[in-house]
């Protein structure tokens, strides 16, 4: 046998080569001895003769590209070797495409594995692409459809590649909103009348609003945004300066919207229960992947919300357009009954739209630079700088040694099952973090009855001035849960002392703490704007002087119970209380008024508890989990942040076991939706915990990755 066969049949480097005639009939034939005779069809001799004449360890790869602005997509093929790196298979297909447009934008996208190949240096045979791998070069960034929290939508191009942390975080600084990190994504509802609402396409809400809108610069032309922008302040007035004043300028965003008419907000009205409330909580995108890993599409519509309910750092001086989409997310939360509220509180919350609507109506220019922003540690600081220069002695810092204390008669009630509920009357002392109670003030001196340890506690109203009843509820944090107390006051002063005192001690504060003057002055400040009743000797209100329909202030069901013109009279009183507030400060009244609501940020997610035999609910708050009975709505048990040590997911399971202070160790699967997503509120809150007030602080991604991300 000659040399060179018997080298093609013990090894192929002859195969791999391709310089001379003599090899390639060399192969030819050695192909031909491989098969036997019977097997060999003309089709098979051909493909064998190609693999021998180009190498075997290339395939062809086919790979759609997608044109910008509609145009139709291609298909290209291109012949490749495992060991080629993605950046190289791109060059390789831009080359063959031979189209002279800008290619940086774009990236490959892998259909059958949903995952982008963003590690260009990254061999095909790393990624494991082979043959049948349907890929696409697309572009990263497409226009999404985004409903803000006004309710506006507009199109905006946003990354498709991006993880929704990141995406989220770049479109915030296209709209100019700070601490981009408590907000996120959210697929909208299914809505059994959709295709009725399809016909209605004039209404208000459903109407595109273009990104181009909101573009800076003379006539509306330039991006509003760049990459390369920061906002650059003021050092002596705060506010951005004059290369960045068009970013935070005159933005629409920073106006709230007009009150619907009746009709339309009634078409928008759908009764809520607890289980309906949870199947909606399921549509939070998952922060560590990206929109198109979650199948979000080009032009899809998602809801930009705010996710975590602790707003940060709130400034007027620059958080316009947050403020206003903050209160926006709360007016409609009010208006479609997402939160409950008692029909005093409602009165109060369609008071304080009525009074915004006005201003914002009006044709007064607003400054929001001149907003008052109170700062402990500047007002520490100013009383430091008086008293170190010998100003009056009444200003002089107080003496951190002197802790104050509250004691009165208060009545109290502890609820248990088969009771009626009576408050008895004790003597209560507040104390550093500590409320005790005794029989009497005489017997004061001696022990007393009970001790109530308030920190980490939860403080909440239970307050109606036209009743005149101002009662605080503590929960206080227990080995299995919460313990629930009742404490009524006599009137206003005392409760919003004793409110005041509650509220730092929950948080580990004692009255010594510069803002607990300025916290009972807030909390008498919100009485008086919950109270219905005119002030003594002021005339009655004129009806004509409400120039809208008192029905688009309050929700649709609460409209139905009162007639227009008893509504407008109540309406009209309760403006009376709040009238000389400016714009900011009554959205951030409505915002605090909101944030003081019972079931305020609580988000509802159907699960089973371990050793359970019946679905629950579990409501995730920014500081506690709640189990809760679905059939009755009541909460059944309580466990705070503060007091859990750790939490992990079992992701073959999907089960998520949360260990709290004093053994206590919970662990549950999730029913109406991903475990993911409650994984991700609980690490979240943790994350948003750890922040710290600095103007030009950057957030820590990385963290926020290790503390909501998964291994699944």
């Amino acid at each position: 046998m000659p040399p060179a066969r018997t080298c093609l049949n013990g090894a192929c480097p002859l195969l791999a080569e391709d310089t001379s005639s003599l090899v390639q009939s060399t192969a030819r034939e050695s192909c031909w001895n491989r098969f036997p005779e019977k097997n060999r069809t003309n089709t098979e001799l051909r493909a064998m003769i190609k693999a021998a004449g180009i190498g075997e360890t290339s395939w062809e790869l086919s790979i759609q590209v997608d044109q910008r602005e509609g145009a139709e997509s291609m298909k290209v093929k291109l012949r490749v070797k495992g060991d080629l790196h993605i950046g190289g298979l791109m060059l390789k297909l831009v080359e063959k495409i031979n189209a002279p447009q800008d290619w940086s934008d774009y990236a490959l996208w892998w259909e059958q594995r949903t995952c982008w190949l963003l590690k260009t240096h990254w061999t095909l045979d790393k990624y494991g692409i082979q043959a049948d791998a349907e890929l696409r070069y697309t572009p990263q960034h497409k226009p999404l459809l985004l409903q803000l929290p006004n309710m506006k939508t507009i199109k905006i191009p946003v990354s498709f590649s991006s993880v929704v942390f990141k995406t989220v975080a770049e479109i915030c600084q296209m709209l100019s909103i700070r601490r981009s990190e408590e907000l996120s994504l959210l697929k909208p509802p299914d809505d059994p009348s959709k295709k009725k609402k399809k016909k209605d396409k004039s209404s208000p809400q459903d109407d595109i609003w273009d990104i181009d809108l909101l573009s800076g610069g003379p006539g509306g032309t330039g991006p509003m945004y760049s990459k390369t922008m920061t906002a650059i302040y003021d050092p002596e007035n705060g506010m951005p300066v004059t290369a960045t004043s068009l970013w935070f300028g005159e933005n629409p965003l920073a106006d709230s919207q007009p009150n619907l008419p009746p009709d339309e907000l009634a078409k928008m009205y759908q009764p809520l229960s607890l289980v309906d409330k949870a199947i909606n909580n399921a549509g939070w995108l998952d922060s560590s992947r990206s929109l198109m890993e979650q199948d979000v599409q080009e032009e899809d519509k998602l809801l930009l919300r705010f996710k975590y309910n602790v707003f940060f750092d709130l400034n007027p001086k620059y958080d316009a357009v947050r403020i206003t989409q903050l209160y926006e997310q709360a007016r409609w939360a009010i208006l479609l009954e997402e939160i409950d509220c008692t029909e005093e509180e409602m009165l109060m919350f369609a008071s304080l739209q009525y009074h915004i609507c006005k201003l914002t109506m009006s044709s007064e220019p607003r400054d929001h630079s001149n907003e008052p922003e109170v700062d402990e540690v500047e007002a520490a600081l100013s009383n430091l700088e008086v008293t170190l220069e010998g100003g009056h002695r009444d200003r002089i810092l107080e003496d951190i040694t002197d802790v104050p204390e509250l004691a009165d008669y208060l009545r109290l009630f502890r609820p248990k099952r088969l009771t009626l509920r009576s408050y008895k009357e004790y003597w209560f002392v507040f104390k550093d973090t500590t409320i005790s109670y005794y029989k009497n003030k005489e017997a004061a001196s001696g022990e007393p009855i009970e001790q109530l340890h308030l920190r980490g506690c939860e403080v909440v109203p239970d307050v109606s001035v036209t009743e005149k009843k101002f009662g605080i509820k503590l929960l206080l944090p227990v080995a299995d849960g919460m313990n629930e107390v009742y404490i009524r006051c006599d009137n206003e002063t005392q409760y919003a002392k004793w409110k005041a005192a509650c509220n730092l001690a929950s948080k580990g504060k004692t009255m010594a703490y510069s803002s607990y003057k300025s916290e009972v002055k807030n909390i008498q400040s919100f009485l008086k704007m919950k109270s219905l009743a005119p002030p003594l000797g002021q005339a009655a209100p004129d009806l004509d002087a409400m120039e809208m329909n008192a029905e688009c202030f309050v929700s649709p069901r609460y409209a139905k119970k009162t007639k227009t013109k008893q509504l407008t009279v109540r309406i009209l009183e309760a403006h009376h209380n709040i009238s000389r507030l400016s714009l900011m400060e009554a959205k951030m009244r409505f915002i605090q008024a909101w944030q003081s609501l019972p079931e305020f940020g609580i988000k509802y997610y159907i699960v089973r508890f371990k050793g359970s035999k019946k679905d629950e609910l579990l409501g995730i708050s920014y500081n506690r989990l709640i189990r809760i009975d679905m059939s009755s709505g009541l909460p059944v048990t309580t466990w705070r942040f503060a007091n859990m040590k750790q939490w992990n997911v079992n992701w073959e399971i999907k089960q998520v076991t949360i260990e709290f202070d004093q053994n206590v160790t919970i662990a549950f699967c999730c029913l109406s939706c991903d475990c993911k997503v409650v994984h991700e509120f609980i690490g979240g809150y943790i994350f948003l915990s750890t922040r710290a007030k600095d103007q030009n602080e950057k957030l820590d991604e990385e963290l926020f990755h290790k503390l909501t991300g998964g291994q699944e």
